[in-house]
């Protein structure tokens, strides 16, 4: 009978997923002599280890969902020999295969639950923070608020109660990407504050660091201040570009962005220019964001929707950006709504409509919204289908001078009547 390294090997240069896959189970099916010696027990466990790995890593190549879930349960049994660092490892290792498979979201959430309660049973505290901390990071991906927070409420608590800053800066910077997913923004900052407390306590690795200042320059894009938000943003390039990780591709999207929202889309070419980010220059991410700035620029609506509707997936998969390109599209309608409103007293709404080529309903909206937010001073004839447009009225300060002359006079007779009194 072979040896589990001559199984290990041969399933290694197989070139049949299916013969691998079966030599791999055979490895891990097959039992450790309780009479061998400790070396070689030691031995057998580390091509267990081996095989288990090998079999996640197919299963993630044929994009095996269910299958890298059932290693992940066989692993168990597996590691209740192990040391208990070494299970972490091992059991968070196989659960990063998921993320290289396209929608596996909800098979992920079952393995978290059913491991976290595994955890539980097993008192293996540390590993189920660790779970439930990656089961808050997929429901946030998932939209699942509510779930989300009420994880977080517990975590925290039992964080705080053994002081572990790492993971509680985790948590905390979790804590406030949800409320900025609710809508929060004064909680989703104070949740960050609580994390960077707890990061400072703490040697903060790169890539978490470059995370929180991510957040923070979300934050602050969130309260239209462009240019703090563009120097963390630029932190966080920098940081995620040295490590050669690709999330840095987002950052430099959130950086364009911020020169396109500031009104400096002329910045956007040179700032492709730099050397971390000329790589980048190419990618059809980065090609979206020049073709907003190059639209704004020109101040042209209809290469504004252009590039909306060509780079559709680019533009629109990210919250942030499809945010703040909603209001900046708002704006640029504006802008022209009002230019080609200006030259005219009385002009039909079915031309303004015409020259933005926008429907008339639409168009129609946002007049409306222009006058009473008292962009212009006009009024909307539905009945003859124009708008019209007043000069804007001069403030009269007869009346407030008026209002003040009466106040004092009232203030005299007060004190006239509170001598009066004294007197009778």
């Amino acid at each position: 009978m072979p040896t589990k390294e001559e199984l290990l090997t041969q399933a290694q240069s197989a070139s049949d997923p299916k013969r691998a896959e079966a030599l791999y189970k055979e490895i891990l099916a097959s039992p450790i002599s309780e009479h061998a010696a400790v070396e070689e027990k030691e031995k057998e466990l580390r091509h267990q280890e081996s095989a288990l790995m090998k079999l996640g890593e197919l299963y993630r190549d044929h994009n095996n969902a269910k299958g890298v879930a059932e290693v992940i349960t066989l692993s168990r049994s597996f590691v209740s020999s192990t040391a208990k660092a070494k299970t972490a490892k091992l059991i968070r290792t196989l659960l990063d295969y998921f993320s290289a498979i396209p929608n596996s979201q909800k098979i992920q959430i079952e393995v978290l639950l059913e491991n976290i309660e595994w955890a539980k049973r097993e008192k293996r505290i540390f590993l189920k923070h660790s779970l439930e901390t990656r089961l808050v990071g997929l429901q946030l991906d998932t939209q699942q608020y509510k779930p989300a927070l009420s994880l977080i409420d517990t975590l925290l608590t039992e964080l705080k109660r053994l002081d572990d800053k790492m993971v509680l800066t985790e948590v905390h910077l979790l804590e406030s990407r949800v409320y900025r997913g609710v809508g929060n923004l004064s909680k989703a900052k104070a949740a960050l504050t609580s994390s960077r407390t707890a990061a400072n306590s703490i040697y903060c690795p790169p890539h978490l660091q470059a995370r929180l200042d991510l957040q923070s320059g979300i934050l602050h894009a969130e309260d239209k201040d462009y240019t703090t938000a563009y120097s963390y943003f630029y932190e966080t390039f920098e940081n995620l570009s040295t490590q050669d990780d690709p999330s840095a591709l987002g950052a430099l999207k959130y950086m364009l962005l911020c020169k396109v929202m500031l009104n400096l889309p002329e910045d956007v070419t040179s700032l492709l220019s730099i050397k971390l980010a000329s790589k980048y220059a190419q990618l059809r991410d980065v090609e979206s964001m020049r073709a907003i700035a190059r639209a704004h620029q020109k101040r042209n609506l209809a290469d504004f929707e252009k590039a909306l509707k060509d780079y559709q997936q680019e533009l629109s998969s990210d919250t942030t950006i499809r945010t703040h390109l909603s209001a900046l599209y708002d704006t640029l309608l504006e802008q022209n709504l009002l230019r080609i409103v200006e030259p005219y007293s009385v002009v039909e709404i079915e031309y303004i409509a015409q020259q933005v080529g926008q429907g008339r309903q639409a168009v129609e909206l946002k007049l409306s919204q222009m006058i009473l937010d008292k962009v212009f001073h006009g009024v909307l004839d539905q009945g003859r289908g124009c708008l019209l447009i007043f000069e804007e009225p001069e403030a009269d300060p007869t009346y407030g001078a008026a209002i003040d002359t009466l106040e004092q006079v009232g203030k005299v007779v007060d004190s006239l009547y509170a001598k009066t009194v004294k007197l009778a």
